[in-house]
This record gives C-alpha cells, structure tokens and sequence, in this order.
C-alpha cells in the first residue's frame, strides 16, 4: 500500500472499532475497545506528524498553515485520547468521551479524506508514496501507543522524544495488559 492507503486503512479500522464499541455487550468489552481506540489513533497521528505531515509541509505552498491545523486537530483527539485512557471500566463518563472523540475522528477523517489526502497525492510522485508506504509500515512498530498531547508534534523534537515515548508506552501497555494490535 501507498502512504495514503495505509492512512486511510487506518481510518476504515478505527471506524470499525467505534461500531465495536457500540456493539459492545459488556463494560468490559467496551473498556477494551476503548484501549485498542486509544492504541490505534496515538499510533496514527504519531505516523502522521513524524513522516507525512513534513513531507506534506515541504511541497504544498501553504504546508505550514494547513499542517498546523491538522496538528490541532490531533491535539483535540489526544487530549480526548489522554482523558479516555485515565478512566477505569464501567467509568460513566466513558460514553459521553467516545461519542466526543468519534466527532472529532470523523471530522479529521472527513477533511483528509477529501482535501489533504488528493492534494497530496497530487504534489507528489507514485513513488514517494509508496516508499513513504513502506517507511510507515514499518515505523508502526516504533511509535507511541499512547496520546501525549503536550508532547512535541513535528520534527526535529518529535524525532526525539517519539522513540522514548513509543518505549515507555510498550513497556506500560506490557504491565497493564494491554491488547496489541
């Protein structure tokens, strides 16, 4: 896959895992969902700061306005993200912060899908984005797994402190228990 169809791979999974949630049978089932939701979108918008949105940056005319309104964009999510992630199962609020966090993805999703995404594919060659694919595919692995919305959101900072992030991330997921994905 090319960098834009991973991405938008990622979008179908996280819209699935919001069908799950609301098909979800128990606290406990829904509590999971919600950990995969928090795992698959850190990991996403980590991919999307650290390797697309530079190139993106690089070729538009425009790139430092129109990325610094996609990077607001993930600051809402990963500040949801942060207060989803902090909740125990059963927590009440849960609901009310996923049905928050959807409008928020969709309307990402929404806005990448049909503006960035085209244009992008437009400003670059096939090639690219198709090593930009595989540089993606296998920076998954290397990540964070968690929202750190005060984190930095665009290299060279990001370069830095994503690596130690993505480590820490691993190793609580680890102890917690958490799904991997």
């Amino acid at each position: 896959m090319d960098a834009l169809e991973l991405l938008a791979h990622d979008h179908r999974r996280v819209e699935q895992l919001f069908r799950d949630y609301r098909s979800a049978a128990s606290d406990r089932q829904r509590r999971g969902v919600v950990e995969l939701l928090v795992r698959e979108l850190s990991r996403h918008a980590a991919l999307e700061e650290m390797y697309v949105y530079p190139l993106a940056k690089q070729v538009f005319v425009d790139g430092g306005r129109e990325i610094g309104e996609h990077l607001g964009e993930h600051l809402a999510v990963k500040e949801t993200l942060l207060a989803l992630d902090r909740l125990d199962e059963g927590d009440e609020r849960t609901d009310e912060l996923v049905a928050r966090l959807r409008r928020e993805v969709e309307e990402h999703v929404r806005e990448e899908e049909e503006v960035f995404m085209p244009r992008l594919r437009a400003s670059v060659s096939r090639r690219e984005l198709d090593d930009l694919g595989r540089l993606l595919a296998q920076a998954r692995q290397g990540v964070p797994t968690r929202p750190h919305p005060h984190a930095p959101d665009h290299p060279p900072a990001l370069t830095l402190a994503g690596p130690v992030a993505a480590a820490y991330d691993r190793l609580r997921d680890r102890l917690q228990r958490r799904p991997r994905t």
